[in-house]
């Protein structure tokens, strides 16, 4: 148990801004709308190549034979009228291969750069509309710059069906893989950073953190084995972690409390397994407030919040 080295601090001195919750730094609300801006950019002219191939791509046709030609059936053997076929080019259908992979690779760039803006600043799990779609839009995207063009290429009559079968195909695994990038299994939240930031003020007394180059986490002190790697061991806030591409605190707090002879609550396991929940999207976790051995451990001190007047 370590000596206290000077006065407790009171939690107003390390309230998230607002009180609020967690928040972006300036620089990461930057650097997200930049990204969403690149993203969109790049799935409107996905969308737009998209409607190059439905309104003109497709309804190239080129005609073989002359209207009246006469020709013989070789089943019955009677001379008939033959009209000229319209086919669709083979220049048109290597282009409309084409077409198909440079949507899904602007497609898969798109979702890529929205899901890396999102980590940087994400929406809150309680606004749930703006939480879904903000987090799935690149397979919503992916779904509306493939779907219809694939249900048209289908549905042409111009292609023989070796062109219908292999651009059909095509354009469905490329969909399907446009689709499964754009989607987020784990998508961040405000509420999961800020339990992770609201864990670390509790158990140091401040919003500070370490980490270093590598890796996803970031560590309660900069003794630890996990960040002796020979990088330059970077500190800040938990925000400042999250700008640098570490998205949330370490499950292995405590054994990094006791490792840097810091004081660990008796309740960590159960801090761990509520933490665990939280950073896996769960809402309804109640994150436990540390239990310390001797209360004079307690590197701050947080009252619970008054009750919501009726």
């Amino acid at each position: 148990m370590s000596e206290d080295a000077g006065p407790k601090k009171k939690a107003a001195a390390a309230e998230p801004a607002n009180g609020q919750g967690w928040k972006p730094t300036p620089e990461s609300k930057a650097k997200s709308k930049q990204l969403r801006i690149i993203a969109l950019v790049a799935w409107v002219v996905a969308i737009a190549l998209e409607a190059v191939a439905i309104f003109w791509l497709l309804r190239q046709r080129e005609w073989v034979g002359e209207d009246g030609t006469l020709v013989r059936d070789p089943d019955t053997g009677l001379l008939q009228a033959q009209d000229a076929v319209a086919h669709f080019p083979q220049w048109a259908f290597i282009t409309l291969l084409v077409l198909l992979v440079v949507i899904a690779a602007l497609a898969i760039t798109g979702s890529l750069l929205w899901k890396k803006a999102n980590r940087l600043d994400p929406a809150r799990k309680a606004d749930t509309v703006r939480f879904f779609v903000q987090n799935q839009l690149g397979a919503i995207i992916s779904i509306i710059a493939f779907l219809p063009l694939i249900i048209l290429i289908f549905l042409n009559k111009d292609m023989d069906k070796g062109q219908k079968t292999t651009a059909g195909i095509v354009g469905i695994v490329l969909a399907a893989v446009s689709v499964i990038v754009g989607v987020d299994f784990n998508p961040p939240s405000v509420e999961q950073y800020t339990a992770d930031q609201s864990t670390v003020i509790q158990l140091l007394g401040s919003d500070n953190v370490y980490w270093v180059d590598g890796g996803t986490v970031y560590h309660v002190c900069e003794d630890v084995s996990d960040i002796q790697t020979g990088s330059v061991i970077q500190s800040g806030t938990t925000a400042q972690a999250i700008e640098a591409g570490k998205n949330r605190l370490t499950l292995k707090f405590a054994s990094e409390l006791q490792n840097c002879g810091l004081n660990v609550p008796e309740n960590a396991d159960e801090i761990t397994s509520a933490l665990r929940e939280i950073q896996a999207g769960k809402t309804d976790t109640l994150l436990p407030a540390p239990v310390w051995a001797d209360p004079s451990d307690a590197p701050i001190e947080v009252a619970d919040a008054e009750p919501a007047a009726a």
